[in-house]
């Protein structure tokens, strides 16, 4: 595939769909550099512009590969990274969104990438404790400054994203959305469409589950994330696995995969959504790529979300202490 098509997030031009970096180098288990670096640029090669990562991942490992794998294609990628997480981890969330932060969090992102850039800067959560007004100037400041060109929010709240966009234009709003969470389309979705910002929904394959690949935990690695969360706990996988044998016999009768219907049913949702499905593997990467091609009517629509209403899902998206981040 090599004409894909372009998307705005705010005033922001990206590809249609990006790639989330965070799994080459958090969250899935062991990773190879290689094979990431090598993906990396296979996509930059068949046209992907949106690589997604955040300071977070790895400890800044995953910005650093990123600016390997970019050196000397700059100006093929909207780079886009996040900040707000202070911990390591392993150690207790402590999110950060003061001024002071946010300026030191830009620069060490700036130096692990090797760029003088930021194309599009997200708070990664939000801050309980600041109010999103400081934090949002202090981007705001990196905007004026010539290190970052767009801002962005993830997993913020309607209330909140309206007072962000009051201090600076808000391009972007990441939140992960898919057939199994849905929960930003009753308030948030409708906000930022009001306001003009963008949604780039992560993890729109349902971390993978939703490819069919999986039908328990067994074969993931014991530092993998999934492991630990609810809709891959025992008796919620169960749940979940008829959901996905729908979706098959679905994307079979379109000639497709599972993960390709799902995935462009997230493209369906508006000329104003980018979602950033995550791979370390080029095979996967094109078979992501391939799913701006399926076409799905409005019967088909209806015909996918029955198959997977949001009532069925079982189990929550995160453990009770994350989602106490969540839409802040």
């Amino acid at each position: 595939m090599t004409d894909i098509p372009i998307r705005h997030l705010g005033e922001l031009a990206v590809s249609a769909q990006g790639l989330g970096c965070m799994g080459m180098s958090h969250g899935y288990g062991a990773a190879d550099d290689a094979q990431s670096i090598a993906t990396l640029r296979h996509a930059l090669d068949l046209g992907v512009t949106l690589l997604d990562t955040a300071d977070f991942y790895g400890a800044g490992h995953n910005e650093q590969l990123i600016g390997q794998a970019i050196a000397g294609r700059r100006d093929e990628v909207v780079l886009a990274t996040k900040f707000g997480f202070a911990n390591r981890l392993g150690e207790p969330t402590r999110i950060r969104g003061d001024a002071a932060y946010v300026r030191q969090a830009c620069e060490a992102s700036l130096r692990r990438f090797g760029v003088d850039h930021i194309d599009l800067y997200y708070q990664h959560r939000v801050d309980p404790q600041v109010p999103i007004e400081e934090t949002v100037g202090a981007m705001a400041e990196l905007v004026r400054a010539g290190k970052v060109r767009h801002l962005g929010l993830s997993e913020a709240g309607a209330p909140t994203i309206r007072r962000a966009h009051a201090v600076h234009p808000i391009a972007a709003l990441q939140s992960e959305w898919s057939l199994w969470t849905r929960d930003l389309e009753a308030e948030i979705a409708p906000v930022c469409r009001e306001l003009g910002i963008g949604l780039v929904p992560f993890s729109p394959l349902g971390r993978g589950f939703l490819t069919g690949r999986y039908s328990s935990v067994e074969g993931l690695a014991e530092t993998d994330m999934r492991r630990s969360q609810p809709r891959f706990a025992d008796g919620n996988l169960a749940r979940n696995l008829a959901i996905v044998a729908k979706l098959n016999e679905l994307a079979a009768a379109k000639g497709v995969t599972a993960g390709q219907l799902a995935l462009a049913w997230v493209q369906h949702r508006g000329d104003d959504v980018v979602p950033i499905p995550g791979t370390r593997r080029q095979r996967y990467l094109e078979e992501n790529l391939a799913a701006l091609t399926v076409e799905l009517s409005t019967e088909d629509l209806a015909a996918i979300e029955a198959a997977a209403p949001p009532e069925q899902v079982a189990g929550t998206r995160y453990d009770a202490t994350s989602l106490t981040f969540v839409n802040g």
